[in-house]
C-alpha cells in the first residue's frame, strides 16, 4: 500500500515549559524517532517543524507563519506529499506501533475520506489517522476561504466535514501522548514494566545499530542461561555475541539472517550442554570422595 506520512512536530509545548518536545527521550530515544519507526515504509515522510537530527531521512517543512496551529501545519505537510493516502501523526507518541499504522491504512472505506484512531476512553485522535489526500486538500481550501486563512483553527473544524472510519482495538497505549512532564514520566515508567522492557530494549538497540532482524528472544535467553549454568556466568554475553557474529558471517554468504541466528544458537546451546554434561560426573566423583 503506497502512502505518504506527515508528522507534526511543531507547537509551543507550553505545558512542558517550551521544551523541544519531539527531542525528549523515552526509552533512550527521541519521541520523534519513535514515531518515525512506525511508518518506515512511507513513500515520503514529511516532518512539519524545526529541523533536528532524526534516525532516518525525512523532508522538512514549516507552516506559514510558524506556530499557526495544527491545520496550517497539516496544510504545509500536505503540500509536500503526492500519495493519494496520507498518514498523519503527532510527534509525541512513544508507544505508536506498526500494527496500529497498518490498521489505520486499511480502514478507510472506498467511499470514505479516511480513518482515525479512537482511544480506549472513546476519544477520537485526528493526529493518529490516515486521510485520503483529495478530500483533505478540498476541506483545507474551503476552511482557508471561509476564515481568511488557517491560523489558529482547531483540527475538529477540519475533521467535522470528513467521513472518517473509527479504528479501535489496537494497542491500548498507541495514542498515549506526552503533553506534560507527568506524561513523560509515565511513558518512561511504562516502557520499563516487566513483560514489556525486553521487547522495547531490543527494538531500541536494533534501531540504534541499524539492524532489521526478527529476534527470537526466547532462543537467545535460553542460550545465555545454558552458557551461564553450564560454563560460567561471563560466558552468557560472550556466547550471544559470538552467535551474532557467526550469523552475520552466514548472512554475508546469502543465508537468511533469522535462520542463521537460530542455527548458530542451536550449535552453541548444544555445546554448552555437552560442556555441562562433562562436569556432572566430575562433581559426583568429588562428592563421593
Amino acid at each position: 500500500m503506497t502512502y505518504d506520512a506527515i508528522v507534526l512536530a511543531g507547537g509551543a509545548a507550553r505545558r512542558l515549559g517550551g521544551a523541544d518536545k519531539p527531542a525528549l527521550h523515552v526509552g533512550g530515544r527521541a519521541l520523534l524517532d519513535r514515531v518515525l519507526d512506525a511508518c518506515t515504509d512511507a513513500a515520503t515522510t514529511v516532518v512539519v517543524g524545526g529541523r533536528r537530527p532524526t534516525a532516518r531521512p525525512v523532508r522538512w517543512t514549516l507552516e506559514d507563519p510558524p506556530g499557526a496551529g495544527p491545520v496550517a501545519a497539516l496544510d504545509a505537510g500536505l503540500r509536500a506529499t503526492t500519495a493519494e493516502l496520507v498518514l498523519v501523526l503527532s510527534a509525541d507518541l512513544p508507544f505508536l506501533d506498526r500494527a496500529t499504522v497498518e490498521a489505520l491504512l486499511r480502514a478507510p472505506s472506498p467511499a470514505g475520506d479516511g480513518a482515525l484512531l479512537r482511544d480506549p476512553d472513546g476519544r477520537d485522535q485526528p493526529l493518529v489517522a490516515a486521510y485520503r489526500a483529495e478530500p483533505l486538500r478540498r476541506e483545507i481550501a474551503l476552511l482557508a476561504t471561509e476564515h481568511g486563512g488557517l491560523s489558529g483553527l482547531p483540527l475538529r473544524a477540519l475533521t467535522a466535514e470528513l467521513e472518517l472510519a473509527k479504528v479501535t482495538g489496537t494497542a491500548p497505549l498507541a495514542s498515549f501522548d506526552c503533553d506534560t512532564w507527568d506524561d513523560l514520566a509515565v511513558a518512561r515508567a511504562r516502557i520499563r514494566e516487566h513483560g514489556n522492557v525486553l521487547d522495547q530494549w531490543i527494538t531500541a538497540v536494533k534501531t540504534e545499530l541499524g539492524i532489521d532482524l526478527t529476534v527470537d528472544t526466547k532462543t537467545l535467553l535460553d542460550l545465555a542461561r545454558d552458557a551461564a549454568h553450564g560454563v560460567a556466568r561471563p560466558a552468557a554475553p560472550l556466547t550471544t555475541f559470538l552467535v551474532g557474529y557467526a550469523a552475520a558471517r552466514a548472512e554475508a554468504t546469502g543465508a537468511d539472517p533469522a535462520a542463521a541466528v537460530a542455527e548458530a544458537s542451536r550449535k552453541a546451546a548444544d555445546l554448552a550442554l555437552r560442556w555441562a554434561a562433562e562436569a556432572a560426573p566430575e562433581a559426583r566423583e568429588n562428592g563421593s570422595g
